[in-house]
């Protein structure tokens, strides 16, 4: 038997092809993982925030208000946008130049238990002479398929390097 192969950390890591501004493409999409947001997850977000209102980790006075359970906070809902929950960032690492902007629109609520399925669609590409805006629509579905939050991000990247000769 041979020797394993030395052991090698870049071997662990994601490397797709490397791709700038010219190499997206209006419609594109890229499936973030899904995730069910639990009680535990509920409690990380309420420690790393520091949003300690009842309405998203007392389970009781959700149900005295008339809410089946505690509430996500919006911004635990957009968070599960963040493009390095998938490949994007992997994609782009020599070629991104900044994370310009980021909005979103809560249009359900999310609670315990739900399982969210976000995504980014490709629906802006805006050229520069040496970089490129890239626009991606972001949503985020629930287990029941509806729509509970849409958005953008705008991300600036660099144009493909021209090749000398």
């Amino acid at each position: 038997m041979s020797d394993p192969p030395a052991f090698d950390p870049r071997r662990h890591r994601l490397v797709p092809a490397q791709r700038w501004f010219e190499d997206f493409v209006v419609g594109e999409t890229f499936a973030l993982p899904s995730r069910t947001l639990t009680e535990a997850i509920f409690l990380a977000f309420q420690a790393a925030s520091g949003d300690n209102h009842p309405i998203h980790y007392d389970v009781e006075y959700c149900r005295s208000r008339g809410l089946p359970g505690m509430l996500a906070h919006g911004y635990q809902v957009a968070i599960q946008t963040a493009a390095g929950a998938g490949l994007f960032p992997h994609m782009v690492e020599e070629s991104l130049k900044a994370f310009l902007e980021q909005s979103s629109r809560f249009l359900r609520p999310v609670f315990a238990g739900d399982t969210v399925y976000p995504a980014l669609t490709v629906d802006e590409l805006a050229p520069n002479r040496t970089t490129g805006v890239v626009g991606l629509r972001s949503t985020v579905h629930n287990q029941r398929g509806e729509l509970v939050l849409e958005g953008r991000h705008r991300y600036l990247l660099r144009r493909r390097p021209a090749q000398t000769g």
